[in-house]
């Protein structure tokens, strides 16, 4: 033993390698070693160089049958030069040498959906099955994604069949694979079959389910569903919730909303701007604006998605000015940046309120305005009436000939009932899409505004032999958990006598005269034209639910919903029905809601 003590220990006095293990004798690799060396090797930081090198020495020593190297290999080289180089490491050296492994098969597939290519992963899957190679649950998983990606209901059945023959069905991986795939080829049906058949079910199970029963319209059943996913103890995360509340959004029942923002709080779900984004859109689209405006004041981080809802929502409640002002808002907190969307939603405000000057100042400070932003602004000059700003405006934009812009005309001539120029843009409509229907029936209803009857016949024979069927319009409620749908001139309801009765009560003729209501022939829903004509005053599909509404519910409200523009018959007798009944009705249509009271709207009879 030498003695050394800390005066004698001089730093400068040590000769230290430069790569000290470089020293360290070294063994002779193993057959057994080099598999791992290799492998290690080649998750380095990788390069085009290190790649080949390691695929040369891989086939020196005969190593591709390692499922790990034909792997590794194969995400290396897709790393650099895509899914077509790493296809070549598998055809050349891991197609028939890998031990039966399904493991390269199935990375491969991935590659491919990465690149977007699921007809090439799915084909190489049947391949891997036609070579004898017995599928593992990933592999499956993969080639459910495939089919899901090409929204082929053939391949969907053929991966399904061939997962159940493989034992597969009950997996929870294969399973939710499954279910997204039909869902995604239109077969809710085979997707709620394969659901209630998986004999355990996590998160993701229950909110793809949900996700693609609200997808499809089914509100009430997506809601159920969620409730029963509460009930079985299970904790819904940012991704149930978000796709659960849109159902309630469209219901138009505030009440549905409220249960699921409960059941968030009991769950201890935290809240982050996701679910608060999806919770203030929700009470927006169920017309309950005052708790949107709640959770929104109260968002700690407040993302631009979250300003657009809220800027939207005053919009859609006919607050177009109080809108403009919490974008401007936005604008001076500096913390976000406007992007398309936002400044869409702003002018789609000033549109609604008719702010030209604001609009005006709003569009010039969008540097590269893109077409929604064009059309809004074209739309906001023909709302206001300055139809020859409007026209100029389109035209100088090269946008005389587009659809949506002669739409946003046309929405200004309708307001203002400027027939002349509304006949000419609705004839130019139908030019432009001689197939939509949608324009067929603007164009019959401008017709029907100066009554000329014979010439709506003969459109309407024109749209039946072009083989064009227009949208039915029709209206519902929801009282007491149960939705009631009418069509225009519904008899079918139970109530239908009483209803009727209620209608007639309230817009008889000396009720009208009392009331200074009038039916308002010149304009239609914008849809049934010929069937509407039959009912007015009081056959409309939404006086219908409003009917129901005042003798069917002791609610403070009627919130009432419609799948077309709500007609300026049913406006004006909505408006009167507030006044004489004293309750508060709102009416939602595609394009806003219509908050009536005591006589006034919230549209400020613009819509």
């Amino acid at each position: 033993m030498i003695p050394m003590t800390l005066q004698s220990l001089q730093c400068s006095s040590i000769t230290i390698p430069a790569h000290p293990f470089d020293q360290i004798p070294q063994p002779t690799p193993s057959s057994s070693s080099w598999p791992s060396l290799l492998l290690l090797r080649s998750r380095q930081i990788p390069t085009k160089s290190l790649t080949r090198q390691t695929h040369a020495q891989a086939l020196k020593l005969h190593l591709l049958s390692d499922p790990r190297f034909a792997t590794s290999l194969m995400e290396s080289y897709f790393r650099f030069d895509g899914a077509d180089a790493a296809s070549a490491v598998f055809d050349h050296n891991c197609q028939t040498n890998t031990n039966g492994s399904p493991v390269p098969w199935t990375l491969l597939s991935t590659l491919y959906l990465k690149e977007n290519k699921p007809s090439s992963a799915l084909q190489l899957l049947y391949k891997m099955l036609r070579s004898g190679i017995e599928p593992d649950s990933v592999a499956l998983a993969t080639a459910a994604k495939a089919c899901a990606r090409l929204r082929s209901l053939r391949d969907a059945r053929k991966v399904h069949k061939i997962a159940k023959i493989k034992g597969f069905d009950h997996d929870v991986l294969v399973g939710n694979s499954i279910i997204k795939m039909h869902l995604e080829c239109g077969s809710i049906d085979q997707a709620r079959l394969v659901f209630d058949g998986l004999p355990s079910k996590d998160l993701v199970s229950w909110t793809t389910v949900i996700n693609g029963l609200v997808r499809d319209g089914e509100f009430n059943e997506g809601l159920k569903l969620f409730r029963a996913m509460c009930a079985s103890g299970a904790t819904p995360d940012s991704f149930t919730v978000s796709a659960v509340l849109p159902a309630c959004g469209r219901m138009t029942a505030c009440k549905n909303g409220k249960e699921v923002h409960a059941q968030i709080v009991r769950q201890g779900l935290g809240m982050n701007v996701v679910v608060e984004n999806a919770l203030v859109a929700m009470y927006v689209k169920s017309g309950c604006l005052e708790y949107a405006s709640r959770i929104f004041q109260r968002m700690i981080f407040k993302d631009v998605i979250s300003w657009t809802i809220m800027i939207l929502g005053y919009s859609m409640h006919g607050r177009g000015e109080v809108a403009v002002e919490l974008f401007e808002e936005m604008e001076a907190n500096g913390r976000v940046i406007s992007d398309r969307t936002v400044y869409a939603a702003a002018l789609n405000a000033c549109s609604t309120a008719c702010l030209v000057d604001k609009g005006k100042g709003l569009f010039g400070r969008i540097r590269r305005p893109g077409v929604e932003h064009l059309v809004l602004m074209g739309g906001l000059l023909s709302r206001a009436g300055f139809f020859i700003e409007a026209s100029a405006f389109l035209e100088e934009h090269k946008l005389g000939r587009c659809s949506a812009a002669c739409r946003a005309v046309l929405d200004g001539c309708r307001s203002h009932r400027n027939v002349k120029l509304g006949k000419r843009v609705a004839e130019q409509l139908a030019e432009l899409e001689p197939l939509n229907v949608d324009n067929y029936v603007l164009l019959s209803n401008l017709y029907a505004s100066r009554e000329k009857w014979g010439m709506v016949r003969e459109l309407k024979e024109t749209i039946r032999d072009m083989g064009l069927k227009p949208n039915r319009a029709y209206a519902w409620i929801e009282i007491r958990n149960k939705v009631h749908v009418f069509g225009t001139g519904d008899v079918s309801h139970p109530r239908s006598e009483g209803i009727y009765w209620e209608l007639q009560r309230l817009l008889g003729k000396e009720m009208r005269e009392e009331q200074g209501y009038a039916a308002a022939r010149e304009d239609f829903s914008l849809h049934d034209v010929d069937e509407e004509r039959e009912c007015i005053p009081h056959g409309h599909s939404e006086m219908l639910a409003i009917g129901l509404g005042l003798i069917g519910s002791n609610a403070a409200a009627v919130r009432v919903t419609k799948n077309s523009r709500v007609c300026r018959d049913c406006h004006e007798a909505a408006k009167a029905m507030s006044r004489i009944t004293g309750r508060d009705i709102v009416v939602k249509d595609p394009e806003r809601f219509h908050h009536l009271n005591n006589g006034a709207c919230s549209c400020g009879d613009m819509w």
